[in-house]
C-alpha cells in the first residue's frame, strides 16, 4: 500500500483503535437487545474490507507469488502437518465433552483465507503471497478436514458439506478480488477512479474498526449466555495461538524465508477459518448445539490475538 494513501494518525494508533472497537462491540452486544441480528452484516463489511485490502495488492505479482515454492511448502507443512498435531493435543483437554471437542477441532483444523490477509498486510507481512495461496488453502482444507475429523473422532465425525467453503470463497475472495482488479486497471487510465482508489485505501483502518465491532457485537451475547460451559476452550485457544506463533517462526527460519514472508506464514498458522466453518457447526445435530458457540468463542479470542500480533510480530520478525 502506498504511503500517500494512508492516514498517519490512524496508522499510528491502529492497535489501540482495534482494541477499542472490540470493547465497543462487547458493550453493544451485551447492552443492546437484538444485537445478534447484526450477524447479517458480517459478510458485507468483511467483503468491503477485503476489497480495499486487495486494492493494495499488486496483481501483476500474484503469479510470482505462486512460484514461491519454499513459502507454499512451508505453508502446507505448518497448516496441514503441524497444526493438526497441535489441535489434536489441545483438544484432549475437552475430550470429555463432544460439543466442545467437535467445535474446537472444526475451527482449529481450518486455516483462514480472508481477514488473515488484512492483518498480515497491516503487520508488514506479504499479503500478496497469502492472497495467491488462498485458493490452495481453501481446496486443501475442504479435502483434509473430513479426513482429520474421521481420524480424530472416528465414527462420531460429522459429515462435512462443501457448500459453505465454496460460498465463502466466491463472496469473500473471488468477488472482492475481481472488483479490485477492475478498479486497479481503470485507475491507471482515469484520474477519477485513481482518486476513488486512494480514498478507499485510506479507509482501511476505519473498515477494520467497523468489521471488528460488527463481528464482536453480533456474537458476544450468545457466548456470554453460555460462558460457563465455553470458558474451558478459552485457554485452549490462547495456547494454540502462542504455540503457532512459535512454530510459524521456526518453520519460517527452517525454510529461510524473508521477514515479510515469515510474518505471512506465521499469521496463517495462527488465524483460523471461523467465519467459514460456522455454518458447518450450525448444521450439526442438536446434541452438539453448543459447537457453533465454541467456534464463535475462537473468533473472539482470535481477534484480540490478531490485534496484538500486528504490533508484536514485526518485533519478533524484524526486517533484516
Amino acid at each position: 500500500m502506498a504511503e500517500t494513501t494512508r492516514t498517519p494518525w490512524l496508522e499510528r494508533h491502529q492497535v489501540a483503535l482495534y482494541l477499542a472497537a472490540i470493547l465497543i462491540g462487547v458493550g453493544l452486544g451485551l447492552a443492546v437487545p437484538g444485537s445478534d441480528s447484526l450477524e447479517f452484516a458480517i459478510e458485507p463489511v468483511l467483503g468491503l474490507l477485503l476489497f480495499t485490502t486487495f486494492l493494495s495488492v499488486p496483481f501483476r505479482r500474484l503469479g510470482e507469488s505462486l512460484r514461491d515454492v519454499r513459502f507454499l511448502g512451508a505453508l502446507g507443512v505448518l497448516n496441514f502437518a503441524l497444526v493438526p498435531l497441535v489441535a489434536f493435543a489441545l483438544s484432549r483437554l475437552v475430550a470429555d465433552d463432544d460439543a466442545l471437542l467437535v467445535g474446537a477441532l472444526l475451527v482449529l483444523l481450518t486455516p483462514c483465507v480472508d481477514y488473515v490477509i488484512v492483518f498480515t498486510g497491516q503487520a508488514g507481512g506479504s499479503a500478496s503471497k497469502l492472497l495467491a495461496a488462498a485458493p490452495l488453502l481453501m481446496l486443501a482444507q475442504m479435502v483434509l478436514l473430513p479426513l482429520y475429523l474421521l481420524l480424530f473422532l472416528g465414527s462420531d465425525a460429522p459429515l462435512i458439506d462443501a457448500g459453505p467453503f465454496i460460498r465463502a470463497f466466491v463472496l469473500l475472495i473471488l468477488l472482492p478480488l475481481g472488483a479490485a482488479a477492475v478498479v486497479q486497471a481503470l485507475a491507471r487510465r482515469f484520474p477519477l477512479i485513481r482518486a476513488l482508489e486512494s480514498g478507499l485505501l485510506a479507509a482501511m483502518v476505519p473498515l477494520m474498526i467497523a468489521t471488528l465491532t460488527v463481528v464482536v457485537a453480533s456474537q458476544v451475547r450468545g457466548v456470554g449466555a453460555q460462558f460457563g460451559a465455553l470458558a474451558r476452550v478459552v485457554p485452549l485457544y490462547i495456547a494454540f495461538a502462542v504455540i503457532l506463533v512459535g512454530l510459524g517462526i521456526l518453520v519460517a527460519r527452517a525454510a529461510r524465508l524473508d521477514p515479510a514472508t515469515s510474518r505471512a506464514l506465521t499469521f496463517s498458522g495462527v488465524t483460523r477459518n471461523s467465519l467459514v466453518v460456522l455454518p458447518l457447526a450450525l448444521a450439526l445435530p442438536v446434541s452438539l448445539a453448543l459447537a457453533p458457540l465454541v467456534v464463535v468463542t475462537q473468533t473472539l479470542v482470535e481477534l484480540v490475538v490478531m490485534v496484538a500480533l500486528v504490533r508484536i510480530l514485526p518485533r519478533l520478525l524484524p526486517p533484516h
